[in-house]
């Protein structure tokens, strides 16, 4: 049986890491832990979050175009309609020109298939539902910071405000994890986007879907500071995998175990060969 060289085997192992270093030099790493969605009830069970690495900032307009670069396939003109509807990049003037001053800007009219896509070819995934808010319920110095006032004005305030899609990335604040723009730039797709507000015993109970998505559902909270959550679960809600609207972007996440993973396997290859 082949025995690769030592060396041989550590350079590949090296490379490798490398090029995971550089996968995530934007990335930061969230500590998992325990958390009750939505509402934040006392009656409901907590969730178990693991620990993960999150992109610092919702993907550009200029990290978007590498992609379409490299996937022709995904460009305004060549992406299947079962993958996208027709406002997929309707802001951008063609294929590959999304104007002047918006490299900074988030990348938006993105469908879920396509954010999806753009994730795996940069060796990541979309955030799970649970992974998103986790995160994103930290302010500057909290992790968990749904209960302060002046944290959910802040939320509630750029609800009202128009157009922040197109501001640069980074304007917001940098929250306890070091992440940045999870409030005040845009909403944001997760794996699961339509996994809840689904009542009766099937996914084909479509009637029962329209009166949970109107605003009035809140409600329901148990604290009405919580709105801003409600609102958001609302729109995922009511989004289908290929709708693509102006306000809407995405961000990467990445299991932590991949890497030794990856190193792993490479190594049991070589040494199996």
């Amino acid at each position: 049986m082949y025995q690769p060289d030592r060396i041989v085997v550590s350079l590949i192992i090296g490379f490798i890491t490398v090029f995971l270093n550089a996968q995530e030099t934007k990335m930061v790493t969230i500590k998992g832990g325990t958390f009750v969605p939505l509402y934040g009830a006392t009656t409901e069970k907590p969730v178990a979050v693991s620990s993960f690495k999150i992109d610092v900032y919702p993907v550009t307009n200029a990290e978007y175009l590498n992609f379409v670069n490299r996937k022709p396939e995904y460009t305004r003109s060549g992406i299947k309609a079962i993958f996208a509807d027709k406002s997929y990049l309707s802001y951008w003037k063609n294929d590959f020109d999304y104007g002047a001053n918006k490299s900074d800007a988030p990348v938006t009219n993105v469908s879920w298939f396509a954010a999806k896509k753009y994730c795996e070819c940069q060796g990541k995934r979309l955030p799970t539902m649970d992974e998103w808010e986790y995160v994103a319920m930290a302010d500057e110095q909290k992790a968990d910071a749904r209960t302060r006032e002046e944290y959910n004005k802040y939320i509630l305030s750029w609800y009202e405000k128009s157009k922040t899609y197109n501001n640069a990335i980074g304007q917001t604040f940098k929250n306890y994890w070091g992440v940045y723009d999870m409030h005040g730039l845009i909403w944001e797709w997760t794996s699961d986007f339509n996994s809840i507000l689904l009542s009766g015993e099937s996914r084909k109970d479509k009637d029962t879907d329209t009166s949970l998505f109107c605003g009035s559902g809140a409600v329901n909270a148990t604290d009405l500071m919580n709105y801003a959550a409600f609102m958001r679960y609302a729109f995922r809600g009511s989004l289908k995998a290929n709708y693509s609207t102006r306000n809407l972007g995405f961000r990467c996440a990445r299991d932590i175990a991949p890497e030794k993973d990856l190193i792993k396997s490479t190594t049991t290859f070589l040494t199996e060969q």
